[in-house]
């Protein structure tokens, strides 16, 4: 029977290293914990394929999160979402390269399927929060929740969680964001996990077993549909397999010999073209943002000085945003920026804390008199 004197919170339970701490760190904080592993992409069969390790099981690790539960003599179960993820992220991640885009479906697994899972089923159980492992910090200042990169910078993933509905706040709850990577991994040495298993990578989950290109020509054969490689002038250069095997700043993999170094520029789905040029015509000043989630929803009101992040790998660069409708922002970059995507989120921050951020859906040419046209 749950007890009624302990606040309850329902952790999502990767089998990973970061979920793995931060039960046991809720545990030492009083919490009653309830695990639940996301069941999102292969199935795990633990005992009758024991040659396969924890790790080499797509992102999901039951072997180890059944493992860490029994330990803290916490609750356990694994919830089957493989439906929601092929519907909501591998349908979604298709539909974006064969229509010319180049999505990240990190931001929407854990927009659509992980954090709104895990919200949903805690409302419907009746649990008072919500944890995970992600790197990222809640600030709560006179009622009002905020958004904050973690505490080390290098593993901070509140690029990934931008899209978090501002209303599911109160309810979060992430152990681990005010840690440093050394100090998760001593409490992992001190819970007896295998360090081994606990490799960390840094593939799309689904397609950790081959690159992006291999996966979606399994999974969408039509999307090899020859077109013609252009160049910035127009004239053609040759032939290439389909736009959907394309992403905006690519060099390798083109067939393509002139000479000279050239990078895609443009993916043109609707004359199933692909632009390339050099390295130097990549560069953009600005771009329009849409599909937004914003914690500062001021940002509306009128231009604003933010940094923002156009990838996940990438510093966050100065910016100048300004509203263009209801549902769109401009993008003025102080400096011109390289390879902008559209499919791919731009993230804006005001010094350690997440505003809010949206989709790139077309990158403006580099303007010789700078950026900030619009929003002066």
């Amino acid at each position: 029977m749950r007890s009624i004197s302990r606040p309850t919170v329902l952790l999502g339970m990767s089998g990973g290293v970061d979920s793995s701490v931060a039960a046991a760190l809720l545990v030492r904080q009083g919490y009653e914990v309830h695990g639940v592993t996301l069941q999102v992409w292969e199935h795990e069969d633990t005992e009758n394929v024991p040659s396969k390790k924890w790790q080499e099981r797509g992102c999901c690790k039951i072997g180890i999160a059944k493992y860490v539960a029994q330990k803290l003599d916490i609750s356990h179960e694994v919830i089957e979402t493989r439906d929601t993820f092929r519907k909501e992220v591998i349908s979604e991640f298709l539909k974006g390269y064969t229509g010319g885009t180049t999505p990240n479906p990190c931001v929407r697994c854990n927009e659509k399927v992980k954090i709104r899972g895990l919200i949903e089923l805690a409302v419907s159980r009746g649990f008072t929060y919500v944890a995970t492992g992600h790197y990222i910090r809640l600030q709560n200042h006179q009622a009002q929740i905020t958004v904050h990169r973690a505490s080390d910078v290098k593993k901070d993933q509140s690029y990934f969680l931008y899209r978090m509905q501002p209303s599911w706040l109160p309810m979060l709850i992430f152990p681990v964001g005010g840690m440093q990577k050394k100090q998760v991994w001593d409490e992992a040495d001190a819970l007896g996990l295998p360090a081994d298993e606990l490799k960390e990578s840094q593939e799309i989950c689904f397609v950790s077993h081959g690159d992006y290109r291999t996966f979606i020509e399994r999974e969408a054969p039509e999307a090899r549909r020859p077109g013609t490689f252009l160049d910035v002038t127009g004239q053609p250069l040759g032939q290439h397999d389909g736009i959907a095997f394309y992403t905006p700043g690519q060099r390798r993999g083109l067939g393509v010999a002139t000479g000279r170094r050239l990078y895609v520029q443009q993916v043109r789905p609707a004359t199933n073209t692909v632009i390339l040029g050099p390295e130097e015509s990549l560069y953009a000043s600005s771009c329009h943002v849409s599909d937004l989630n914003l914690f500062e929803p001021r940002l509306m009101d009128h231009p604003a000085t933010v940094d923002v992040k156009i990838r996940y790998a990438t510093a966050s660069v100065p910016a100048m945003i300004c509203p263009v409708d209801a549902s769109t922002i401009r993008i003025d970059f102080r400096e011109p920026q390289k390879a902008l995507s559209p499919g791919q989120s731009a993230v804006f921050y005001r010094g350690d804390q997440v505003l809010g951020g949206g989709i790139i859906q077309i990158a403006n040419p580099q303007s010789p008199t700078g950026g900030n046209q619009l929003c002066t």
